[in-house]
């Protein structure tokens, strides 16, 4: 079940700017990579110590700093002091319950978002924030947990594939982008595979595990819909910026970005809407499931009805002779038979006319 909030009271009282991590530790060791290039030269490496990162920050080429981990505050805030980055920047990224926004600095963009995935053990979606800091000629990552979804960018830069080798740090930062944001169209489509199983099993014979399953799924929207909506007006802002970090030719791949949010946040709301939906279903599928066994019952005790006036007229075992209202029947060698085929008779009488009068 995917969490929609956690605590965050260990930050109350503290001065402005003061670093603190809040979440949950999902790594073990902080994992530090970089990967450099340019042109004709490429360069990956992992960083044992922060401090190494530094030689990086003048160089002309294209820098990508990748932290994989957040729960060492010292860590973070000496990477952060390495770039210059401000200390409201960092005590933001170590808050992994900051909401989605994007803030332009005289010397950087700081940008958050969250990173989703589909989980196939419970059929969930996993979640973690990442920061994205855009440099002049430097572009860091912040993320809660190794494995993420920039391994086909990796490759391209690797064996410079497309234009990403040519371009600057803000095409590196939107390519980040596009790949957070592409994953959204897998996830989203994998949900949309569980809300037709959901959909069938309502068609066909619902059970009390599908309205947990409409919950759980209700509640996946939800999430995804707080993760989505945000990323409109952040990729609007970075696209209509005038900042000096953002190039011209790359403002285009950003207007893209922006169509790709409207589709998604489309099929969020679709998808919430049809799951909506689903309890409506459920609902009338068990109402009218009790509706067919209430008829059923109502026709069984309309036809025992007369057969039980038969019955106890004839159980009252009045037999006197002289009596005016004498019952010859109970006398009569073929008396029971006869009451039993006029049992017959009427039941069959009745089911007939409740099949002409399409009661059943």
């Amino acid at each position: 079940m995917v969490r929609l909030s956690k605590r965050i009271s260990k930050k109350a009282g503290l001065p402005p700017g003061t670093p603190v991590h809040v979440g949950e530790k999902k790594t073990d060791k902080v994992r530090i990579s970089v990967i450099n290039y340019d042109k004709e030269n490429y360069e990956m490496r992992e960083m044992q110590a922060v401090e190494e990162c530094i030689v990086y920050k003048g160089k002309p080429s294209i820098t990508w700093v990748n932290v994989c981990g957040l729960h060492e505050v010292d860590v973070i805030e000496k990477l952060c002091g390495c770039f210059d980055i401000h200390l409201l920047t960092a005590e933001d990224i170590l808050n992994t319950e900051q909401r989605l926004k994007i803030e332009m600095f005289e010397k950087y963009i700081y940008l958050v978002m969250k990173m989703i995935s589909y989980n196939v053990k419970n059929r969930g979606i996993d979640v973690e924030q990442m920061s994205l800091i855009l440099g002049d000629n430097y572009v860091i990552t912040f993320q809660e947990r190794e494995g993420d979804v920039f391994n086909d960018l990796r490759n391209r830069i690797q064996h410079n594939k497309g234009r990403i080798r040519k371009a600057g740090a803000d095409y590196l930062a939107y390519s980040l982008i596009d790949s957070v944001i592409d994953n959204y169209f897998v996830v989203l489509e994998k949900i949309g595979e569980e809300v037709e199983v959901v959909e069938d099993e309502l068609i066909t014979r619902p059970e009390h595990q599908t309205i947990q399953k409409i919950h759980f799924l209700r509640r996946e929207m939800i999430f995804l819909r707080k993760a989505v909506w945000p990323l409109r007006e952040i990729i609007n802002n970075l696209e209509h910026d005038d900042s000096p970090l953002i190039r011209k030719e790359t403002v285009i791949y950003i207007r893209d970005l922006y169509d790709h949010t409207v589709q998604i946040i489309d099929g969020v709301e679709t998808y919430r809407e049809i799951i909506s939906g689903m309890l409506d279903i459920y609902l009338s599928s068990i109402s009218n499931r009790m509706n067919e066994i209430m008829k059923v019952l109502t026709m069984v005790a309309v036809i025992f009805i007369p057969l039980t006036l038969i019955a106890g007229i004839y159980g009252m075992n009045f037999n006197t002779m002289e009596s005016p209202f004498n019952m010859p029947e109970l006398n009569w060698y073929f008396g029971y038979p006869f009451a039993l085929g006029l049992m017959a008779v009427v039941s069959i009488v009745m089911l007939i006319f409740f099949k002409r009068k399409r009661w059943m």
